[in-house]
């Protein structure tokens, strides 16, 4: 068996302030690739739709363009940019370094939950 699909195409798109998230269903695979604009910061953003305190979503990234700052709620931090792969464990705020757009794909399946209503 093989599937094939478009990112140009998603099966899905959620809307939030300051980005959106791509998503393409895909047997054994929830990818998304997640845009977010200058100004756009999770605590700020997604959090009223999450209804958590951090981010619970576990992330394995590629950043495609722009910088992310993310800060663990054990008060680590990093910052990722262009061609960093990274893994993110929940529990954690992030937000866009500059002036640029930040563009992330994630393989971790956790855009299957991610800017989800809980409610």
């Amino acid at each position: 068996m093989i599937e094939v699909k478009s990112i140009g195409k998603p099966d899905e798109r959620r809307d939030f302030p300051n980005g959106h998230l791509e998503v393409c269903n895909l047997t054994g695979l929830t990818f998304g690739m997640a845009t977010f604009e200058p100004g756009w910061r999770w605590s700020e953003s997604v959090k009223p739709i999450a209804g958590t305190d951090s981010c619970q979503v576990y992330h394995n990234g590629f950043v495609v363009s722009g910088r992310l700052r993310i800060r663990m709620d054990d008060g680590s931090e990093a910052e990722v940019g262009p061609d960093d792969i990274f893994v993110c464990r929940p529990g954690h705020d992030a937000w866009v370094v500059g002036d640029e757009p930040c563009v992330v794909y994630d393989f971790a399946g956790g855009a299957a939950e991610y800017a989800k209503s809980t409610g």
